[in-house]
Parts: structure tokens; sequence; C-alpha cells
């Protein structure tokens, strides 16, 4: 092993990080550029590739440069990025045909239809372990070839490449040498066979995407290609070794040293995101998406998760569009301030339900609002929210024959305690914090540092891993079920009224659709009581 740490990067919806991680798998250095997203019409989000590539090699120099870490100090790199989101480019100059089109964009709405139309729904599900829905990549893929004048002529000359987003980055750091993907982000296209681990020509071709657009599915720990030293500081005398890739979900649980059958993890991100280990065969689960963890050489490990599209971002929204907190930690004040939530739920289904429900109508609600309620109640119920959904998912793997003893947490939104306590209180299970709440980055490095040397394997890591803090929960069965039957009520009056489904008249009480909600009142209260 030439150097002393690996390099991770970690590229999601809103940002690009990357660290740094030592011999002793610890987090040295990290550093982090923004990416903001477009939304050219309703409904529709999209991201600039090269803004994309540009967020990525800022935060891996400022990362070394805050350490003062040189690329020759660097043993190996790892890549973990947000799934689903995907982009086509052409072969010869690298430039995007179109913007990457990302995970929760509805634009392919249409085409998926379509799909269903055709009967292919149960053939999709079956092979690749994920739903016909607009979320996955496959519907992403074929509205650009069909938007973009010559598209589709050109990928069946080959010369386009396509791919999720660390695909692109590979591209971009090995200067158009890679093209390629592992089975963890792949899995997640609604394109690849997750049970014979190829890309499914049948589904393809029934998609109408041509096989030449792909890139090669590699296992996860493979060697994917070298980042030439002047890419990043040019004082180091030979190319550095990319040598992982991973999804950021599977990330997260390698990082959180799920590797027993039945251990979880929930990510508090952008997203909120439960996957479970199932062990080496694939496991399909109503409700939920079976996917691949991660493989190793010839293993695969697989996993089944739930997704909800609106966690941490949920808090972005109270602060960036309607102001009522300065930051994402004056959730945890203002949730504190109170002794119960004051009735009040919130269903931040902005772009529609994910797991378990998988309801794509439904628009964001605000339920139980009366004349007492402030902005606190508002906030709490956004906290709220994000452990109501987790529970969604968790009894979705319960009917299914999956019991959760325990969950290990991770994303910047558990450092609130409030959310940590309220999550054991609400599942009835301990909820571990770890010592490094960024799990993802961390994950993909170990990986990565397993594959130069710098830690002989996974009983190494989950040796390594510690809580910082067990929350154990607290509440009677009978107020847990109290709390979540309001939260179940809440959900079913916003799906009553879905847009799909005007016609349907609320059985409950009916919900005040966010987007032609005024909270100015309450955010002047809240700013009043600051």
């Amino acid at each position: 092993m030439a150097g002393k740490y690996v390099l991770a990067l970690d590229e999601g919806s809103s940002s690009a990080r990357a660290v740094l991680v030592d011999t002793e798998g610890q987090i040295v250095s990290d550093s982090s550029a923004e990416i903001t997203a477009s939304y050219p019409r309703p409904s529709w989000v999209e991201l600039d590739p090269t803004l994309l590539w540009d967020a990525a090699r800022t935060s891996m120099h400022r990362a070394m440069t805050k350490a003062g870490v040189t690329s020759a100090e660097i043993a190996a790199v790892g890549i973990t990025t947000h799934r689903e989101s995907c982009l086509i480019w052409n072969r010869e100059t690298g430039l995007p045909i179109y913007n990457a089109i990302m995970w929760m964009s509805k634009q392919t709405d249409d085409i998926v239809s379509q799909w269903s139309l055709d009967g292919m729904d149960d053939d999709i599900r079956r092979l690749t372990g994920v739903r016909n829905d607009s979320y996955f990549s496959a519907g992403k893929l074929a509205w650009i070839l069909d938007q973009v004048p010559g598209a589709r002529m050109d990928a069946e000359a080959g010369k386009l490449a396509a791919g999720t987003v660390d695909t692109w980055l590979l591209w971009n750091l090995t200067g158009g040498k890679s093209h390629a993907t592992d089975p963890s982000s792949a899995s997640r296209t609604a394109m690849y066979n997750i049970r014979e681990l190829r890309w499914d020509e049948d589904l393809c071709a029934r998609y109408g995407i041509p096989m030449k657009l792909l890139p090669e599915v590699l296992p996860s720990n493979s060697l994917f290609g070298y980042v030439e030293s002047s890419l990043l500081d040019g004082t180091g005398s030979s190319p550095i070794p990319i040598t992982a890739v991973l999804a950021d979900q599977q990330a997260g649980l390698f990082g959180q040293a799920c590797f027993e059958l039945g251990s979880a993890k929930n990510t508090y991100g952008t997203a909120g995101v439960l996957t479970v280990n199932v062990g080496e065969q694939p496991r399909i689960i109503p409700g939920m998406s079976s996917s691949i963890a991660w493989q190793v050489a010839d293993k695969a490990v697989y996993e089944v998760e739930g997704v909800v599209f609106h966690c941490g971002q949920t808090l972005q929204w109270l602060r960036d569009k309607m102001h009522i907190i300065d930051s994402v930690a004056h959730s945890a004040n203002a949730a504190t301030a109170l002794s119960d939530n004051g009735g009040v739920y919130f269903v931040p289904a902005f772009a529609g339900l994910c797991d378990p429900y998988w309801d794509r109508d439904v628009r964001a609600a605000i339920i139980g609002l009366t004349l007492d309620t402030g902005a606190e109640h508002i906030v709490r119920a956004g906290l709220e929210a994000m452990a109501y959904q987790t529970r969604d998912n968790v009894l979705a793997l319960e009917r299914g024959g999956l019991p959760i003893p325990s969950l290990r947490v991770d994303g910047g939104a558990i450092s609130n305690d409030f959310l940590c306590q309220f999550q054991a209180d609400l599942l009835g299970i301990p909820v571990e914090r770890p010592r490094e709440l960024e799990r993802t980055a961390l994950g993909v490095a170990q990986l990565a540092g397993i594959g130069v040397g710098m830690w002989s394997g996974q009983s190494d890591l989950s040796d390594a891993w510690r809580a910082e803090r067990i929350f154990e929960p607290k509440i009677s069965l009978d107020h847990r079920e109290e709390l979540y039957s309001g939260w179940q009520d809440a959900v079913a009056a916003a799906r009553s009224v879905a847009p799909a489904r005007t016609s349907r008249v609320a059985k409950l009480v009916t919900p005040v659709p966010l987007a032609a909600a005024s909270l100015t009142a309450v955010a002047t209260e809240l700013v009043a009581h600051r």
C-alpha cells in the first residue's frame, strides 16, 4: 500500500462531499460543495452534469488542502453517489446531450404508464426487484432518447454512453477510460437482472434502450480504473486506483457494518432510506424494493429497502421556502419547546408517497391545524414525519416476515436527539446512533481500503463499529399506537384528495395542501418567539 489515506467521493442530491479516511478508519478531513437542481417544469427535477463534476472535483481538492494531504499519500479512491438519477453523454466529446434527470423527477410518467399498459409491470418487478415507476432510471433514459433529436440514432451507432451518477464521475475521473458501474447502482435502474447479475437484454429491448449505451457492471470491489494525479494536485508519481463503487444507501449499510442477515440501518438524508441485509438470495416483500447491497468478487449480498422521498428535505423546505426556521438545527429547539404535536401531522408527499404506499398522485399536506397551532407545531410535525415514515417501512418488513430487532441510524438529521428518541418510541426497539454520523462516505472508503490492504475484511469493520448512544423506547404501547393511528389518518386524508382522485369525498379531516397554504402568520409568530 503506497499511500496512507483513502479518498471517498460521496455525491448526494444536494452536495458533493469528499472525505479522507486514515488507516485507523477515522475521517481526518472532509469538504463539500453544493449542488443546485433545476425545475424546468412542475414535477421535473434535473441537474447540470458539468456542475455535478465540478462540485466533485472542488470537494476533493478542498478536503486534501484542508488536511495537507497530497495525491502521493492517497492509496485508493472510492465512489458513492445518489441513485436512480441518470444521464447520457457523447463518448468522443465527453459532453452530456441533456441534463441528468433526478430520481424524484416525474417527467417520465407517461412512458412508465405505457409500459404498464403493455403488461410489463410483473416482469419488471420479478426480474429487477423494483417496480415500474418514474423513480427508476429506465424511463429517464428512454425519455432522453425520445426527446433529444438524433439521440436514438447515435445510441444505436455506439456514439453515446449512459449511466447513473457514479458512472459519470468514474468516466471523468479516469479521463473517459472507464465506462462502468457496480451491481448496487445497476440494481436501481429497472434494467438489471438481480438474479443473473446482468443487464436484462429482453427488458432493455422492450424499453427501447440499446445495450451499447450501458456501462460494464463490475463487482463493487473491482479495480474500476485510475485517477491521474494531475487531476488532484499532480504530486503523485503514479495514478491512484479506484477500488470501490457503491450506491449511497448500500454504502451506508456497509459503513454501518450491517453484514449479518436481518441487520438494518435507516439514513435520514434528503430522502429517508431503510435498508436491511437479507443475505445471498433476493427477497421480494410487498411495498418494498429488492436490490443488491454489494457484490464482492463473485458473491452478491442482497437488501430489501423502503424509501421515503422527503426526509431532511422537509426541513429544508421549511427553512428555504416557508422561512419558518433559520436552520435545520433549529428544528430541535422548536420541537422540544412543545409537550406534544398538538394533533398536527405533516405528510411530506411533495413528489408523492414512496414505500410502502407507492402512490405518486398524493401531494404534501398538513393535517389538524387549529387556531392554537403555532409554527413550532408544524416544525415538530415535520420532524416526526421522518419517524412515522420509517415505521411505515419497518411494519411492511414485519408483515413480510422480516422483523427488525434494532435499528442503526445515520445521516445529518440524527444529531437531533429528539428525532432519535421519537424514532425509538415509535418503533419500540433500540435505535443505535454511531460515533460518526455520516456512514455513506465511510462505507465506500472502507470497501476501497480493503482493496488495497488497509483493512483485512469485514470482521475488522464490525469490531471497530461503536455506538455513540443507544436510544431505548420510553413510551407505552398504547401511546405509541395512538400517535401512529393519527399519522395513518393523516396519510389517508392526504391520499383521499390527491389530484388524480379529486372526485372522491374525503372521509377524514380535509388536509391543507402545502402549495396553497399561507404560513406567513405562523412564521412571524416563530420569529417573535426567538
